[in-house]
């Protein structure tokens, strides 16, 4: 009840936001300005443009069925196999054709949730932070039959935002801080209405970051393929990663279907290593369904 409740709320106050702004907006008249520059960004202003775009997929899952309970490690603490999750996604352009190759380069930020909704005190398992900074190079290839259209070079951060509790009495040695720098690199090929990323990942050189979890790459692993395909109003996607010398890795399969406007029924099933990163070692199996607001 209480997810039900929330998700509700959410969208009844986006609703109420999005008509009270455009009545108020509703009867400003911008034809009979001279001035082209105040002209331009009064109607960026009516438009509600502010240069952010949605990045990642940006979703609420009311509920996440996990195949086992999740560990909490946190004296005390219990958590359930079932769970709401939540991510917010943006990126904003900052510069473009620094070197003439109209390259475009990016500032990002992830927020993802995990809400432990269905037990009483509603406690979140973990929040995981993810700021990125990118260039993307757009490439037309027509001629071969890779069809690669773009290549992405990113540096990010990603933790969960967690004190160091080793030496915490009642932790029993274990480290709730959990982080990673890296970089990464992702080709973009098309085939008609099927898109493929590869992407290659590494953690900064002696990176500090990687005392928290030092064996993190074992289980989220140097390489990824994405593919995603379209058919009519139907989007579907298959991730798999992994590291070839541990042999572990994940794979996520996703799902999304239109509703109304840009909200979308959203699933997801999710199977492996580094679901979350404070148990990114820890084998997990998910069902997930829900609305998103991108694709």
């Amino acid at each position: 009840m209480k997810i039900a409740v929330f998700i509700l709320f959410c969208l009844l106050s986006l609703q109420a936001s999005a008509d009270i702004a455009d009545k108020e907006k509703s009867q400003i008249k911008i034809e009979d300005i001279q001035n082209d520059r105040s002209k331009e960004n009064m109607q960026k202003w009516l438009d509600g443009s502010f240069g952010l775009k949605p990045y990642k997929d940006n979703y609420i899952i009311p509920l996440g069925y996990a195949t086992k309970e999740y560990p909490s490690h946190k004296p005390g603490i219990y958590y359930d196999k079932k769970e709401a999750e939540l991510q917010v996604s943006l990126k904003l352009k900052v510069y473009e054709n620094l070197f003439g190759l109209n390259e475009i380069y990016y500032l990002s930020y992830t927020h993802q949730a995990f809400w432990q909704i269905y037990i009483e005190s509603s406690p979140f398992r973990e929040s995981i932070y993810n700021p990125e900074g990118f260039v993307v190079f757009p490439i037309s290839d027509r001629k071969s039959w890779f069809q690669m259209r773009s290549f992405k070079i990113a540096t990010a951060h990603m933790s969960n935002g967690q004190p160091n509790t080793r030496d915490v009495p009642g932790f029993k040695g274990y480290n709730l801080s959990k982080s990673i720098n890296y970089f990464y690199a992702t080709a973009r090929f098309q085939h008609g209405t099927l898109l493929t990323d590869v992407t290659l990942m590494a953690p900064f050189p002696g990176s500090a970051n990687l005392d928290d979890n030092p064996d993190i790459m074992k289980y989220l692993g140097y390489t990824k393929v994405k593919f995603t395909y379209f058919i009519n109003d139907h989007m579907c996607s298959l991730m798999i990663r992994g590291n070839e010398s541990s042999l572990k890795g994940a794979i996520e399969a996703k799902y999304s279907y239109p509703l109304y406007a840009d909200t979308y029924l959203y699933a997801k099933i999710f199977h492996g290593y580094g679901e979350s990163l404070v148990d990114y070692n820890r084998e997990v199996t998910k069902f997930s369904v829900g609305f998103s607001f991108s694709r």
